[in-house]
């Protein structure tokens, strides 16, 4: 998971000096040297580090926190409030043009995800902003971007504009624009090519398509995991073409993320939108506000609720609220829950979300192994509708035609049958026990 190490260390350091009463000069020097040590191990520009450092240091020792009556909560707000600046301060919307098409031209290296972006911001567009957008092929170069982009818009059912390898991308991009006005397309975003490095013909060819088509949006696509070499690359598309944003791909990889945090403060750029899986849906605005809460173990809830309401049946959460009321909650349900949950995306990305779920006792060194969750399922399906309606009648033949049909042990069958008793014991115990805490119970597929 992305900033996983600075995460943890930034966590650490404001956790001495949270509760205290009274914030030394002393006890601020020392928080800073750690909040610098674990940037520069999170690979932040060294500039960037000792910039962020100096303005915490000032406001820290500064009559807001040493005249505060919470000093400790107060240099955890600033710590907050700066790490936010760094990454942007607020979110940095799409362009809008005032007359359709908006023009968006993807730019960046070879490797970087550019091809595969393009179609996930595509998707996006589409269903969080109701947009029809026109993909366009202007990649001659290699001709396996031109058909990544023609199968990617087979996928999402979407039209791409491709005129082969042998056309000047210039007319390409110029050629879909006329195209989009006539079939009503109110985006175009134009792929362009990529080189292994930053070179003099690849800048001439996209400053070319630049001045033609006069984008709304010039969006260039870095590897997060690529660290400083990031910002390096982010430095020198934006001197030449003076882009209007960066799409950071594989944030949720095992990155230091230090590029994230650099790109904006070294370019003054914004960070638009960041990939977080390999999924087309896996493309999300970037909000510097809940990053910095989710790098300093806040939480992120407004992802979370927006995760849940474009994926949760509100009829069927409702009919599943009663359920569990008068404890009725049956294994299909609960295939129907992890189904609805799957979609949302990694486990251990949606736990990060919950405030303080890193602090939790039996959450902290847990691990969210997917594949669980696949046995989990493979349980279930192995079992017949009786069984997941009333697992009371399962003997000891059915757990194992059960384990054999799931590729399980019985071991795991009766694991989880024990777990489920469990849950459906603590549901009826919270649904009767109002204001009182239930015993903590396991999931499933922990």
């Amino acid at each position: 998971m992305a900033f996983e190490g600075l995460s943890d260390r930034l966590q650490e350091t404001i956790k001495k000096i949270k509760g205290k009463g009274k914030v030394t000069e002393q006890d601020v020097k020392e928080m800073t040297r750690e909040v610098r040590l674990a940037l520069l191990e999170a690979d932040v520009n060294f500039k960037v580090v000792k910039d962020f450092v100096k303005r915490i240091k000032e406001r820290a020792i500064g009559q807001e926190v040493m005249e505060s009556l919470t000093p400790g909560q107060q240099v955890i707000k600033v710590v907050q409030e700066e790490l936010t600046q760094l990454m942007g301060g607020d979110e940095s919307k799409i362009a809008v043009a005032k007359r359709p098409p908006t023009v968006i031209m993807m730019v960046g290296l070879q490797g970087a995800g550019k091809t595969t972006t393009t179609g996930k911001l595509a998707n996006l567009l589409r269903k969080s902003y109701n947009r029809n957008p026109l993909l366009v092929a202007a990649d001659v170069y290699r001709p396996a971007a031109i058909q990544q982009l023609q199968t990617l818009g087979k996928q999402l059912d979407m039209p791409v504009h491709a005129e082969g390898t042998e056309a000047d991308p210039v007319d390409i991009a110029k050629n879909a624009i006329d195209k989009a006005k006539e079939e009503h397309n109110d985006y175009v975003i134009v792929d362009t090519a990529g080189r292994l490095h930053v070179d003099g013909d690849l800048m001439g060819e996209l400053q070319r398509i630049k001045e033609t088509v006069q984008p709304d949006e010039i969006f260039l696509v870095v590897d997060a995991m690529t660290g400083q070499d990031a910002v390096n690359v982010a430095q020198s598309f934006d001197e030449q073409l003076d882009i209007t944003g960066v799409l950071l791909t594989k944030l949720d990889g095992d990155t230091r993320g230090g590029a994230a945090l650099s790109i904006r403060a070294v370019t003054g750029k914004p960070i638009k939108f960041a990939g977080m899986g390999e999924k087309l849906d896996q493309l999300e605005p970037f909000h510097p506000e809940r990053m910095a809460s989710r790098i300093l173990g806040m939480g992120d809830v407004l992802t979370l609720i927006e995760k849940a309401q474009t994926q949760v049946d509100e009829k069927q959460a409702k009919e599943l609220e009663s359920k569990m009321r008068n404890a009725s909650f049956t294994f299909e349900d609960f295939l129907d829950q992890m189904e609805q949950v799957k979609n949302m995306g990694p486990l251990d990305e949606l736990i990060g979300m919950i405030p303080g779920a890193n602090k939790m006792k039996g959450l902290k060194n847990v691990s969210f192994d997917d594949k669980q969750i696949v046995h989990v399922e493979a349980i279930i399906q192995s079992m017949t509708k009786l069984e997941r309606q009333d697992p009371s009648v399962m003997n000891a033949s059915r757990k194992k035609r059960i384990a054999k049909g799931s590729g399980t042990s019985v071991s795991e069958v009766n694991r989880l049958l024990k777990q489920f008793e469990e849950m459906k014991k603590m549901m009826k115990q919270m649904s009767n026990t109002k204001g009182k805490k239930g015993k903590g119970m396991k999931f499933p597929f922990m």
